[in-house]
């Protein structure tokens, strides 16, 4: 962790706090970047793990609070993931990034690396998925409409996008036990996300602002949907290598290489074994051996 550097940037007036290993390549890097986005109700620190191994392999490695996140800045709006997607390509902007990236997204930060990729495809040259149905998808309606599946594993979309504040009242004074039901639940390996894990990821979304914040990525899913149908529509299915990852003990694997194939043309799926949801915490060296596969299995 010593080798993390710790910065803020200014996307048109949106504070980004990000975290980077490595050497960028307006400093002499090699002008490989890969960029990790995390999920809900996380922050980079998802990534604490990772982050070290794919520097040692020579990756100048850049994973950020998204916006509303950590220490990210929680503006009103702008929670659709192709604004988001623009905050990102600001501050690759910023790092003097130029050459096609390699782009990891997790949970809703998958929705942002997706909206990401269709509007910037010439920027990625690889796209890791995981664990996230995509708005606007086929598989995203069928699964928020079947009440088993909803009930069991999309029961906050319902609750999280209901129009609002609700959702932030009856969570207010209850966000340490509320979050690591989470944690828990979603989880093959309990512990993965320690107590002071989740200590610290409670103390980012009690922050002033956040918990409303994080929730905006959910109640922005209907815009999601109609952006990703247009843009799909508009240019066509993502050309670049698509890899989807997913715990074996969680729901994304069962329907991933169908609604990833509605959106991409390269389509590779992998389990990660003993995992649930918290891919990157639960099985760090698993994740980190698939992803070395697949990029290996991409190089140009």
């Amino acid at each position: 962790m010593q080798e993390l550097h710790h910065n803020m940037f200014d996307a048109a007036g949106v504070r980004i706090h990000y975290v980077t290993a490595g050497t960028p390549p307006s400093k002499g890097g090699d002008g490989r970047t890969i960029v990790l986005l995390h999920g809900w109700p996380q922050t980079w620190w998802e990534w604490r793990l990772i982050i070290e191994p794919l520097r040692a392999d020579a990756w100048f490695v850049v994973a950020p609070d998204y916006r509303g996140a950590g220490g990210s800045s929680k503006p009103e709006r702008g929670y659709d993931k192709r604004t988001m997607a623009s905050d990102i390509r600001a501050l690759l902007d910023h790092l003097g990034v130029r050459n096609p990236i390699t782009l990891v997204g997790h949970d809703l930060g998958m929705l942002v690396a997706y909206a990401f990729a269709s509007r910037y495809p010439g920027d990625v040259e690889r796209l890791v998925l995981m664990e996230a149905p995509i708005p606007g998808t086929e598989v995203y309606e069928r699964a928020l409409a079947t009440t088993r599946f909803s009930a069991d594993t999309l029961w906050h979309f319902h609750f999280h996008g209901a129009a609002g504040n609700d959702a932030e009242t009856l969570i207010a004074g209850s966000e340490f036990s509320y979050l690591r039901h989470f944690y828990v639940k979603l989880s093959a390996n309990p512990d993965a996300i320690s107590i002071s894990d989740a200590e610290r990821y409670v103390a980012d979304y009690t922050a002033p602002g956040a918990m409303r914040a994080g929730l905006e990525l959910f109640r922005a899913f209907e815009q999601d949907a109609e952006d990703n149908r247009r843009i799909l529509s508009e240019k066509g299915k993502l050309t670049m290598p698509v890899l989807g990852l997913g715990g074996t003990a969680s729901f994304f694997l069962s329907s991933a290489e169908e609604m990833l194939l509605e959106v991409a043309e390269s389509v590779t799926v992998r389990p990660i074994e003993k995992s649930g949801h918290w891919i990157a915490e639960e099985q760090p060296e698993t994740f980190l051996k698939r992803l070395r596969e697949f990029i290996q299995a991409t190089a140009g």
